[in-house]
């Protein structure tokens, strides 16, 4: 009963998912590598998304990642990610009955009413710019319409959540990259970064905010989710926290898990410095004795209440990290199971407006209010020319 009624909301506004890696499980599928007329999405992929569970899921809208990784730099990070934008764009092109490219609030309603798949791209990792204005302007020119100001990785002009600090947040020209987004109309996403990062984001951006596929640490303790410190400061700049999927990022349990098996990992690699098999049977015996904790619906609804409690209805959305992830919350496997998730916040008592604005209102809301910061900025800034040499006077080898 709760699920009928989350599919008949589900036709008067769209679902939009912030983070969908499908363009980069494309590019390393083993048997056809990067090759978009290989992969059909008419059947059903060794993946989580197709056309049949896009629609099962009823999704309105997606940002798909164009993801590299922070670790590629000989193979050019630049050359890397337009490849990647090429691959979404293939897939977006094949299959015009489905999807319909994206670039504003407005086309993704104008997709969503002609039954398609409104589709953005979103860039995953600042590194991509190699410290470059220019570049990033390309890129918007090309479609991107978020960047992930860092991935993993420590850029020389932001700090990363999963790597070591070394500018307390934004450097210089980071701030200028901050604002040259606004000036653009890319959504500013603080998914990955330290939390500093976000606190200098919201000092300095001009449009809300995103974090495209991030939970609340507050629920669980790891450092890719949001401080409550953070959340509470959403109301004010507009923002909106994308609650991902991902088992370690919504269950302490499963969070604790993985930390007590990198340390045994740790432990045994000193223990036994040149014998992998001494490794491997040591980790494996723990692994049988330790079976890995099941992150369920319920625990992303946790992540979902708790940030409509510190931060407002106004201020969740949705985003998975499908095809980004190896293990997959229990209800929560792919794509289709959307409507199982806002069935079980029907449960909680969620109202239709606090429903629709955590399908895709509040994120449509952000990226029409980045298009209006955008057209005024640009009438009195012009496009920046400031490099990182001008603005930190060195560039971190």
């Amino acid at each position: 009963m709760r699920l009928a009624y989350v599919r008949r909301l589900l036709r008067l506004s769209p679902l939009v998912d912030g983070h969908n890696d499908l363009p980069w499980a494309l590019r390393e599928e083993k048997e056809t590598p990067r090759d978009v007329e290989a992969y059909n999405l008419r059947r059903a992929t060794r993946g989580m998304t197709d056309i049949a569970r896009l629609r099962r899921g009823q999704v309105g809208g997606q940002f798909w990642s164009v993801y590299i990784p922070g670790d590629i730099r000989d193979s050019g990070y630049a050359r890397v990610q337009l490849e990647q934008i090429d691959i979404a764009k293939r897939v977006i092109a094949k299959y015009p009955d489905v999807f319909q490219p994206a670039f504003t609030a407005g086309d993704v309603r104008k997709a969503y009413a002609a039954g398609k798949i409104g589709s953005l791209l979103g860039m995953e990792g600042g590194h991509a710019i190699e410290n470059s204005l220019g570049a990033l302007r390309a890129f918007y020119d090309l479609g991107a319409r978020y960047m992930t100001l860092t991935h993993n990785v420590t850029l020389d002009w932001a700090d990363a959540a999963g790597d070591l600090p070394r500018h307390n947040g934004l450097t210089k020209f980071g701030e200028e990259v901050v604002r040259e987004m606004n000036r653009l109309g890319m959504l500013v996403d603080l998914s990955h970064v330290s939390p500093a990062v976000m606190s200098d984001a919201l000092n300095i951006t001009e449009a809300p905010v995103i974090f495209s596929h991030s939970s609340a640490r507050a629920v669980t303790n790891v450092p890719r989710n949001v401080p409550d410190s953070i959340l509470a400061r959403l109301p004010k700049n507009g923002g909106v926290v994308m609650v991902t999927f991902v088992p370690g990022f919504v269950s302490q349990k499963v969070a604790d898990h993985s930390a007590a098996l990198t340390a045994l990992r740790d432990s045994v690699a000193k223990r036994y410095p040149n014998d992998n098999d001494a490794q491997f049977k040591a980790a494996a015996a723990w692994r049988q004795s330790h079976p890995t904790p099941i992150a369920t619906i319920a625990d992303v609804a946790d992540h979902l209440d708790h940030i409509k409690r510190v931060a407002g209805a106004s201020h969740v959305g949705i985003g998975g990290d499908f095809d980004g992830i190896t293990e997959t919350v229990q209800g929560l496997e792919d794509v289709s199971k959307y409507p199982d998730l806002l069935a079980e916040l029907v449960k909680r008592g969620w109202t239709d407006t606090e429903l629709r604005g955590l399908m895709g209102e509040n994120v449509l809301r952000v990226l029409t209010r980045a298009e209006v910061v955008s057209a005024r900025v640009r009438q009195i800034r012009p496009a920046s020319t400031r490099t990182i040499d001008q603005l930190d006077r060195k560039i971190t080898p």
